[in-house]
Parts: C-alpha cells; sequence; structure tokens
C-alpha cells in the first residue's frame, strides 16, 4: 500500500492538524475498513488523535459523458466538474463551484445549498463493494447512509447551464467569511437556523484563542491563525450546551470531528 504525508495545517480549510502518512486507496480494496477515508478536508476538523486515515488515488479523479451519462470519479474536485459542465453546456450543477470538496464527499453528504441537491440528479455510486442505485440508498438534507467509499457516481444530464443560477448561488455565499474555516459547524434544525441559534445564546463573534465564531455568520467556526484544535472543541460543546439549555435543541454537527479520543456532546 503507497501512502501520502499530508499536513494538515496546510491542506485541511480550518488550517488545524499535524502531519499525517495517508494510505492511497487505489486498486486493492483489503483492509479499507481499518482507515477512515477522507476527501479535501473543507469540512473536517483534525485532532490531535486522529483515526488511521485513507484517501482515493488520483486515479480516481475524472469525468466523462458516456452513453449520454454524466460519470465523475470520487476524487474529482468540485471545481473541475463546476467548469466541465459549463464547458459542456450541462445543466443542474452550477452550484457545485460553491461546495468546495470532491466527489466523492459531497455525495456522501449529500451535499448542497437549499432545494439543489448532489442527489437530485444522482443515478448510482459505484463502490468497492458494487454498484448502488440511488433507491438503495437512504438520504436526506446533508445526510446518506454510506458507509463505503464512493469510486465513481453516475449522474442524468440536462442541457443549459444557466449563467443567472451562478450569479444566484454566488450571491447566497456573500454573507460567509472568508477566513479559514470549515463551512457550516452545525446542521441547521428542523424549523430553525443554526447561526440564529448560536447568536441568540451569545456567541456570535465569542472567541477562544485564535477560533471564533464569526462576527459575519455565526455558523461559520474560523480560525484566525493557528488556532487549535482543542480551542475549536471548546467552542463547539459550548454551543451545543447553551443551545440545549435555552431551546431543548440538540444541535449536530455539520463539520467532521475526527479525533479518536474527543466526541462533541451530541
Amino acid at each position: 500500500m503507497q501512502f501520502k504525508t499530508i499536513d494538515f495545517s496546510k491542506y485541511s480549510s480550518f488550517k488545524i492538524g499535524g502531519i499525517i502518512d495517508v494510505a492511497l486507496l487505489q486498486n486493492s480494496f483489503e483492509n479499507i475498513d481499518d482507515y477512515y477515508l477522507i476527501g479535501a478536508c473543507n469540512n473536517t476538523l483534525i485532532g490531535p488523535n486522529p483515526p488511521k486515515l485513507m484517501m482515493l488515488d488520483k486515479q480516481y479523479d475524472y469525468i466523462k459523458i458516456e452513453n449520454n451519462l454524466l460519470k465523475i470519479g470520487g476524487a474529482t474536485p468540485s471545481g473541475k466538474i463546476a467548469s466541465f459542465c459549463k464547458k459542456h453546456n450541462i445543466a443542474n450543477f452550477e452550484f457545485v463551484s460553491h461546495l468546495p470538496g470532491k466527489l466523492g464527499g459531497l455525495v456522501s453528504m449529500n451535499a448542497g445549498l437549499k432545494e439543489f441537491e448532489i442527489f437530485n440528479n444522482l443515478i448510482n455510486i459505484t463502490t468497492p463493494g458494487g454498484v448502488k442505485t440511488k433507491n438503495e440508498i437512504s438520504f436526506g438534507y446533508r445526510y446518506t447512509n454510506i458507509d463505503a467509499p464512493i469510486l465513481e457516481a453516475s449522474f442524468h444530464i440536462e442541457y443549459g447551464f444557466s449563467q443567472d443560477k451562478v450569479a444566484m448561488f454566488k450571491k447566497m455565499r456573500t454573507n460567509q467569511p472568508s477566513t479559514p474555516s470549515a463551512g457550516s459547524c452545525f446542521k441547521n434544525p428542523e424549523g430553525d437556523y443554526a447561526g440564529r441559534l448560536i447568536e441568540a445564546v451569545g456567541l456570535k463573534g465569542k472567541k477562544v484563542g485564535n477560533m471564533e465564531f464569526s462576527t459575519k455568520h455565526a455558523n461559520f467556526l474560523v480560525n484566525h491563525s493557528n488556532g487549535t484544535f482543542e480551542d475549536a472543541v471548546f467552542l463547539i460543546n459550548e454551543a451545543q450546551k447553551r443551545v440545549f439549555e435555552a431551546f431543548g435543541i440538540k444541535m449536530k454537527l455539520e463539520i467532521i470531528l475526527l479525533d479518536t479520543q474527543t466526541k462533541s456532546l451530541f
């Protein structure tokens, strides 16, 4: 098995984490259950005690049209997908350029912007265990029950790339901070917004060390430079505790916390 050495303080969007040898998933699928699969780490907080990590090899970075289907490798970056669809006048993927990450991660969490979700046009996925059709997968808002590496996904093709949608999605992102973060920290509870709840309990702008719930958008936990895992976890748990005490709502993490000795409250 081959490995790639990654400095997560540079690689992850949070800019937090150590230097770790990450296994590469290539053509052999033996012992993959011993590893936690990562992608671009745009929604991941790496702790000092992470599990054994694995990522897809570059051979899974591709996008093609085959039998009138859009087929995308699991390691394909979202920006590459958006550029391909624009070049080939393919509709319904305009939102992807505003969702940093790779195809496997986008599908595994059913990423999207409001009603525009990656599952809307999904047909099937290919994993080491074979092909699974969309109706064999349980999925919902920022959720799927996929528990295997996504090597490839196939999508319906509709033509008519929309610049109006590109502009709309760009406008939707204007309220989000550019400071290093992992995107939305918590999932929106049904009928409410995580950012509103965090602000309501007095944590918008709350800073511990160099980690802060952003003054621009309270549901973004941002790193103002050299922020630590410990300070990030403190703020996460503080938000969960205060919101539960004030509203009885259990705030579920949207980011992935990777540390074998640390958990969030809920």
